[in-house]
């Protein structure tokens, strides 16, 4: 070898040398830097956290709490009337067809079929006697009534309209 290529050879090796110990240099000094950040906090522990310090109930006051306060009773309301069978609706027929028939139609546990015969004994005792016996449920010698026909989303008015439809298509 020439003088001139160990000469080269020693600078271009301080050189990566050089160049080594400021890449170590960097790498030292961003794992610090990471260390100083904060860590990315758990989602469902975020959430957690957010559910464990909400409010519980809220302050209305003046103009703005009072219509506040109204959409939120319309807005139970309308959730309320979601909840009520068939839609709320008052037609016996409806009813009948999705809840009475099953047992109405083939007389399953006792029940009076859609014929004048069955029903006699049970029209003596009157209109409101039914609309309570099927309201509340009843148990006689011949069969049993649960309340409301077995459906508690019922309201009384559909039992009501029900029966009275009931009593309208006796044969």
């Amino acid at each position: 070898m020439r003088n001139y290529d160990l000469e080269f050879l020693k600078k271009f090796s301080m050189v990566i040398g050089f160049l080594m110990l400021v890449t170590l240099g960097l790498m030292i000094a961003a794992y610090f830097v990471h260390q100083q950040l904060p860590p990315e906090p758990n989602p469902q522990a975020v959430k957690r956290q957010q559910d464990r310090i909400a409010p519980s109930g809220a302050v209305y006051a003046g103009a703005t709490g009072a219509s506040a306060q109204a959409a939120a009773k319309a807005a139970a309301a309308a959730k309320a009337a979601a909840q009520v069978a068939y839609g709320g609706t008052l037609d016996g027929q409806v009813i009948f067809d999705n809840l009475c028939a099953g047992c109405h139609k083939s007389g399953a546990g006792g029940a009076p079929t859609m014929d004048q015969a069955h029903w006699g004994p049970r029209l003596a005792k009157g209109k409101d006697t039914l609309h309570k016996h099927a309201i509340e449920g009843f148990t006689g010698t011949a069969g049993i009534m649960p309340p409301k026909g077995g459906n508690p989303a019922l309201t009384n008015e559909q039992v009501a309209a029900t029966v009275d439809w009931m009593l309208g298509n006796l044969k």
